[in-house]
């Protein structure tokens, strides 16, 4: 099936885009890891079914030099040992940030305080942003049928520059 629209085909979408991807860059640019930011976006768009999204930072996780095996664990990252406790820490509050329909609590209070164990201030605000970024674009990209298989490692980061 072919992408229902293209987001960036008029000038308003293209005008949003920008704002959007605006975000991004100043999320990119954090001290947030960079590895850590890509885990949870990936996560995220597992859950989400995003393919276009899965497709992208699984590449970008290899292109990084990330082995495989932790690429593909990242969707059972609870039964699997090849995470740090910060690694670990930010996928829960992923699934937790995202999964927001199916608890009424949102982020629990435990991985609340896990999450703070690991980051700092500026780090923290880089995590709750992109969990709710990726979860906007895994939201534009499913409504508008945008399939994965074609995201070429790095587009994302030429178009934040």
């Amino acid at each position: 099936m072919d992408s229902r629209f293209d987001l960036n085909g008029t000038g308003l979408g293209a005008k949003l885009g920008k704002r959007f991807a605006n975000v991004s860059v100043g999320i990119k640019g954090s001290t947030l890891p960079k590895v850590t930011q890509e885990l949870v976006s990936l996560r995220a768009s597992q859950l989400n079914g995003c393919g276009y999204c899965v497709d992208a930072h699984a590449k970008d996780l290899a292109a990084a030099g990330e082995p495989a095996v932790r690429v593909n664990l990242v969707a059972a990252w609870r039964e699997s040992t090849v995470f740090t406790g910060a690694e670990r820490a930010a996928l829960a509050f992923a699934e937790e940030g995202t999964r927001l329909a199916d608890a009424h609590q949102g982020v629990s209070d435990e991985t609340w305080t896990l999450v703070r164990e690991h980051y700092d201030d500026d780090e923290v605000a880089a995590l709750v942003y992109l969990v709710a970024m990726i979860n906007a674009a895994n939201r534009l990209l499913v409504i508008t049928h945008t399939k994965g298989g074609s995201y070429q490692a790095g587009t994302f980061d030429g178009a934040a520059s």
